[in-house]
């Protein structure tokens, strides 16, 4: 039998690694200015130059929805009109932030100037003028050994001043930081790091967990891009990222409540008796009878946190929700302990610790019956409950998330029935779970409903069999996955909903991504957008308030530093975060306009994604959404197309490019990341991907045979094979092909 490796290692070198092809035009990182070489300066006395810099050294804080002081760091000024840097962490999110200069006087900030969360970076705004700015260095010259200062208010103590060593440089989750020998407290974060010289070589981060006389500091080089191409967020703006839109949700008694790929999360004690606080939906609740559901998951079991309903005050109203292991059906009278009543406890062993958990609530005109997971475990008799409105409630310091809230006359249940549950049982019984299974098995239990939470929760009572069920539903979550975008993509091309292709492709990676909660944001973007209209608006207009509202008033912008992390590619974090990929941005930026009339078309130059804006009649113009919808010339194109390539122009490069087009550059993009990172399995998801996308393209087909093979899927391998080697005109060696089966055959058992 032929080695195995040593076929292994030629498939690679002829095919894997051919796989650059894939990602030739994967969009490529904008190029910034080199620095300017610092002045050299006389050392000056060390207590002298401290108390120098330390009068550009402020104090941060941040307040909660209470209004009470929830955080507190330190920044320092960067100009003389009010532009202040600190850590992104030190000023939390979509919270009031305010600055203390040394002379005590304070400042609200007025807008993000910039920011870049995985550098943990943050530029901040106040209206001051004739402010001490301080110098900044160059950290690519700072040399190891160098004497430091960090300066800063640790501990809420105001201007400490700290000395040390720069003993080195290391790479932290990818980030290149300043190591530095000297002891970091908190309230540290986000002070300047400045040398003997007076100028700031780092902003001070992170705290060594493994010694107290050990830190890091963010090089001061990686400020500089975001001071030459910020992204400007005015507070009123910034105030909404992460938080629950108060369109949907009525947040009540404080607490921490935020939203995230479609998800809700509350943290922090809320202001109510006993820790409680609410978030009550702005939808209205139907006539009675009625139905309210939602699954929640608890991080703490002895946590309380479930459903809100008949709310007719913010003090009045019902509750349903797990609290110490069991159910509790709750009646809140007032603001004190002595109006709350609970109506019934129960245990049940429906409700599953430490897991999600569907509850939802029946309310008739004199009754309550409260299911879980889809088995009704309480019928609360001789009650009543007005159309108040429903929503989320937690308790303590519960930390919880909740999905899929909803309400109705009768909802329908998204839990299998037991005649469904019995027959997928059947048919996971009946696999052979000891080895990978090929696609045709999959399929036999992918075409019911809610196969993937009926799989793990088999792998849990298979123990020996559990890594090859999570596996399994996963396959099985992401080829219902694919049939989608198969479905979306094979619709007439001005009918093909890119925003939710985008979105199932950001799903591939991420199987609990609520797609349904992001193509609602986007509906509501583009709807606020529409409200500041003129009635009978121009398609100018409309445009030039896209253009606004996505990057000046959100500042959506073009990712500056970690340019290859797979966020940039996942479009719902790139809706949460503002910040992408040329092609991720344009597919948001078509989307919108889509919804606003307006005709914008991709255009997929080689390396950086653009779109078009093609009136009919009127003049088209080229539009690059990384840089801020900047307009560029065709001459620009051409020239971006030269740098990118190292080829003449085509006027081919400003053709319009499909949908179908658009989901596999996106999807080549993170095959390229996955493959640079060697991670195998993450390539074959994409490469499944592709080959649904693109199924006439061979050497999809090959790659994905190439790789079932290396991750002992020989099945579906052989399958791949037999597919190639049935095609009449072959843009793959055949011979390597039918080398491939020979070894899968030499293989089988």
């Amino acid at each position: 039998m032929r080695s195995r490796i040593g076929l292994l290692r030629a498939l690679l070198a002829s095919g894997l690694c051919a796989a650059a092809s894939l990602t030739a035009r994967a969009d490529e990182p904008a190029r910034h200015a080199e620095a300017t070489p610092p002045m050299i300066v006389a050392q000056r006395d060390v207590s002298e130059l401290a108390a120098r810099a330390l009068e550009s050294v402020v104090v941060i804080t941040f307040s909660g929805r209470d209004g009470k002081q929830e955080g507190l760091g330190s920044g320092f000024i960067l100009t003389a009109d009010g532009l202040i840097a600190t850590n992104m962490h030190v000023i939390g999110e979509a919270r009031p932030i305010t600055v203390k200069l040394r002379d005590g006087r304070t400042f609200p900030v007025t807008k993000i100037e910039a920011s870049d969360r995985h550098l943990d970076l943050a530029v901040l705004k106040i209206e001051a003028t004739d402010l001490p700015a301080i110098a900044l260095g160059d950290s690519d010259v700072a040399a190891q050994g160098n004497s430091v200062l960090a300066l800063g208010n640790p501990q809420g103590l105001r201007n400490s001043v700290v000395a040390g060593l720069l003993s080195g440089k290391q790479e932290i989750e990818g980030q290149t930081m300043l190591q530095l020998a000297m002891p970091i407290e908190q309230g540290n974060s986000g002070g300047p790091l400045i040398d003997l010289d007076g100028k700031v070589l780092g902003i001070v981060t992170l705290k060594s967990l493994v010694t107290d006389n050990l830190g890091f500091a963010v090089p001061i080089n990686a400020l500089k891009p975001l001071l030459e191409n910020p992204n400007p967020i005015a507070m009123d703006r910034w105030l909404t990222i992460g938080v629950l839109n108060p369109r949907d949700w009525k947040t009540l008694f404080g607490a921490n409540w935020r939203q995230r790929a479609g998800r809700i999360r509350v943290d922090g004690t809320g202001a109510g008796f006993g820790g409680r606080s609410l978030a009550l939906s702005n939808r209205s609740v139907p006539e009675i009878p009625y139905e309210v559901e939602v699954a929640v998951k608890l991080d703490d079991e002895s946590g309380a946190a479930g459903l809100a309903f008949g709310a007719e005050s913010d003090d009045r109203h019902f509750g349903f929700y797990p609290s110490a292991g069991s159910l509790r059906l709750t009646r809140f009278d007032g603001p004190d302990v002595f109006s709350w009543n609970v109506l019934e406890q129960i245990r049940t062993p429906a409700y599953r610790p430490g897991e999600w958990n569907t509850l939802k609530v029946r309310v008739e005109a004199d009754r309550i019956l409260c299911f879980v997971n889809g088995k009704r475990v309480s019928i609360y008799k001789d009650v009543r409950v007005g159309r108040g409105a429903a929503g989320l409630a937690k308790f303590r310091d519960t930390a919880a998330e909740f999905k899929g809230f909803r309400t109705g006359e009768s909802l329908s249940s998204t839990l299998p029935d037991a005649e469904a549950a019995r027959e997928i049982r059947e048919r996971i019984d009946a696999l052979d779970l000891s080895q990978p299974l090929p696609r045709e098995a999959r399929a036999r239990v992918a075409d019911l409903d809610a196969s993937r939470e009926l799989l793990e929760r088999r792998a849990r009572e298979l123990e020996r069999e559990a890594e090859r069920l999570k596996a399994l539903a996963d396959d099985v979550d992401r080829e219902t996955i694919l049939a989608k975008i198969n479905e979306l993509l094979a619709k007439p091309e001005d009918e093909t909903d890119l925003l939710h292709v985008a979105l199932l492709i950001a799903r591939i990676d991420n199987p609990d991504l609520d797609v349904r909660a992001y193509l609602d944001a986007v509906e509501q973007m583009a709807a606020e957008i529409r409200e500041s209209l003129p009635e009978e608006s121009t398609p100018e207009q409309r445009l030039a308030a896209l253009d606004k509202f996505l990057f000046e008033e959100l500042g959506y912008h073009g990712s500056r530093h970690d340019y290859y992390n797979s966020s940039n590619s996942y479009l719902n974090e790139v809706i949460d975060d503002r910040e992408g990929l040329p092609i991720t941005l344009s597919v948001l930026y078509i989307e919108m306009a889509r919804r606003l009339e307006l005709p914008i078309e991709g255009v997929g130059l080689p390396g950086h994604f653009i779109v078009r804006y093609a009136p009919k009649p009127g003049e088209a113009s080229l539009i690059d959404p990384f840089h801020k919808g900047k307009r560029i010339t065709r001459d620009e194109a051409a020239v971006m197309v030269r740098q990118n390539t190292g080829r003449p122009f085509d006027e081919q490069d400003l053709v319009a490019v499909s949908p179908r087009q658009i989901a596999e550059r996106m999807l080549n993009n993170l095959f390229g990341i996955a493959r640079n990172r060697e991670r195998v399995e993450e390539m074959r998801r994409y490469i499944e991907a592709l080959v649904v996308v693109a199924p006439e393209e061979d050497r999809y087909l090959w790659f994905r045979a190439v790789l079932n093979y290396q991750t002992d899927r020989h099945a579906d391998a052989l399958s791949d094979v037999d597919e190639l080697l049935s095609r009449d005109s072959l843009s793959i060696d055949r011979g390597q092909v039918q080398q491939l089966k020979q070894v899968l055959l030499d293989t089988e058992p």
